[in-house]
């Protein structure tokens, strides 16, 4: 018994009618081994880096193969710049725990939570507040004070550290 290529079920589910189409569906079915995978990059993070730190899970879509979606989890030693498809987490040395930032979906489903916000149910309500707070840059002002910069001319952003698998 042979096993089929991703790129062969890819195409297969691709000229299959999609079960849903709602983006919010979508994002839920790509985090199915999320929590363990995000713990894990935790663990990692603490072996190599010392004091507080962030974990950052980018989702990220097949260039060829649109409907596989893949996350990547990484750690930092600086606060990312908030953007679409990402998540960003906390650790916290002198609390040792990892504390939720924020997440921020694809732009279509961002568009689709503001445009709804009024309707948008109440366990979608935190999932709201993150697009909207990424939209009126208060996710902007937050990753600025973790990475103590200011306004002042030519300030620009933290050097990119981090380490994505």
């Amino acid at each position: 018994m042979s096993k089929e290529t991703i790129g062969k079920i890819a195409v297969d589910l691709m000229q299959k009618a999609p079960d849903t189409r709602s983006p919010i569906e979508l994002e839920r079915e790509a985090h199915k081994d999320y929590v363990s995978n995000v713990f894990e990059c935790e663990k990692r993070g603490k072996k190599e880096l010392h004091g507080d730190f962030f974990v950052v899970v980018l989702t990220k879509k097949e260039r060829l193969l649109q409907n596989i979606i893949r996350n990547y989890y990484g750690y930092r030693k600086s606060c990312p710049t908030p953007d679409y498809d990402q998540t960003v987490y906390h650790y916290n040395s002198d609390k040792r725990e990892l504390e939720f930032l924020w997440v921020i979906p694809s732009k279509d489903t961002c568009i689709l939570l503001k445009e709804n916000a009024l309707l948008v149910c109440a366990k979608e309500r935190e999932l709201l507040g993150c697009v909207l707070d990424f939209a009126d840059g208060t996710l902007y002002e937050t990753m600025k004070k973790f990475n103590k910069e200011h306004d002042a001319p030519g300030g620009g952003l933290a050097k990119t550290d981090s380490k994505y698998i």
